[in-house]
């Protein structure tokens, strides 16, 4: 029971001093630099670093973007990225290209777990450009006084009428805050 008390009050003193150490981190006035990866379902609109090779020569999908926000008040960031991709198909087609953009906003609770919200879409060579609605929600593990690793999962809804479908994703994000 000695020992169950012990690690239950480390615990909880180790969290406190995450949370007091990491809030200026989020003041107003600061920024925010981030990459993201991006595992599970593929979106055409995409500011996340990813690389998906099919297997039997059947194409790849590459994306490279990050995102970057200044926090207007404490804890709240104003955000936009931008991303490039690119979806080879295999041998028998071109490759399709696409523009990526994102504008949104990043509310850190306690300064530790980030929620987000955005709009998402991208540019596209086909009849009508993907457009998505996205939650984000995760948690801000702060390396130092400068780095964050932000695991999370997220989910865009289409604003496309039955064109592109809903995507949910599991996200890894670096950040840096300056």
């Amino acid at each position: 029971m000695k020992r169950l008390l012990i690690i239950i009050t480390l615990t909880i003193t180790s969290l406190t001093s995450i949370c007091a150490q990491n809030k200026e981190q989020t003041l107003k006035g600061k920024w925010l630099i981030e990459a993201n990866t991006n595992f599970g379902s593929a979106s055409s609109a995409n500011t996340s670093i990813q690389y998906t090779n099919f297997s039997d020569d059947k194409g790849s999908i590459l994306n490279l973007g990050a995102e970057a926000g200044y926090f207007i008040m404490d804890d709240l960031a104003l955000k936009i990225g931008l991303g490039y991709g690119s979806v080879d198909t295999g041998k028998e087609s071109k490759s399709l290209n696409t523009f990526s953009y994102k504008i949104g906003a990043k509310y850190y609770i306690k300064g530790i777990i980030p929620f987000q919200i955005n709009y998402n879409g991208a540019s596209v060579e086909q009849k009508e450009n993907p457009s998505y609605f996205g939650i984000q929600g995760g948690y801000a593990i702060f390396l130092g006084n400068t780095v964050s690793i932000e695991p999370g999962l997220g989910y865009d809804f289409s604003l496309n009428d039955n064109l592109y479908s809903d995507v949910f994703q599991f996200n890894i994000g670096f950040a840096i805050h300056l």
